[in-house]
């Protein structure tokens, strides 16, 4: 299998596993929660049961088909760009967690209408694995783009 292959089967492997486990969890948050009923797990965390009509965080909830649209251009110029820069070392793990977020919360948008969130800390609004994953994602996709401090060929002080 060539650099780019591996690296492209890497990232759907990524991404398959971030949706089945997002979809896993959001069903179980469906079956066992009830909105505004919240369940304290860990100390300022409640597992509680919110429906997001927007994007982040509940940014922009009235904004509907528009979202969806504006998400999948994103991914299209994502996707175009690591088709472009597969083999770049690692790069494969973000993208594959950037785009396996992004679908999972797209799955429940097409099915539900609203994304699921259930994860419910005091200090921060209600989030889900997918939501989680995109901004691993987008760390790790900042690291690996970061330039080498010590490129090759720089001349060694002294």
């Amino acid at each position: 299998m060539s650099p780019r292959a591996s690296a492209l089967a890497r990232a759907a492997a990524v991404m398959g596993v971030v949706v089945a486990l997002d979809q896993v969890t959001k069903q179980v948050a469906l079956s066992r929660l009830y909105p505004g009923e919240a369940v304290n797990v860990f100390f300022a965390i409640d597992l509680n049961l919110v429906r997001n009509r927007g994007v982040a965080f509940g940014v922009a909830s009235e904004g509907g088909v528009l979202i969806i649209v504006l998400i999948a251009a994103a991914l299209v110029l994502l996707g175009a760009y690591f088709l472009r820069h597969a083999t770049r070392p690692g790069m494969w793990l973000p993208i594959g967690a950037i785009f396996g977020g992004a679908l999972g919360n797209l799955a429940d948008r097409a099915r539900e209408g609203s994304v699921i969130d259930f994860v419910d800390p005091a200090f921060w609004p209600a989030f889900n694995l997918a939501d989680s994953a995109i901004v691993l994602g987008v760390l790790g996709l900042l690291y690996v783009l970061e330039p080498d401090p010590s490129p090759a060929g720089r001349p060694e002080p002294g």
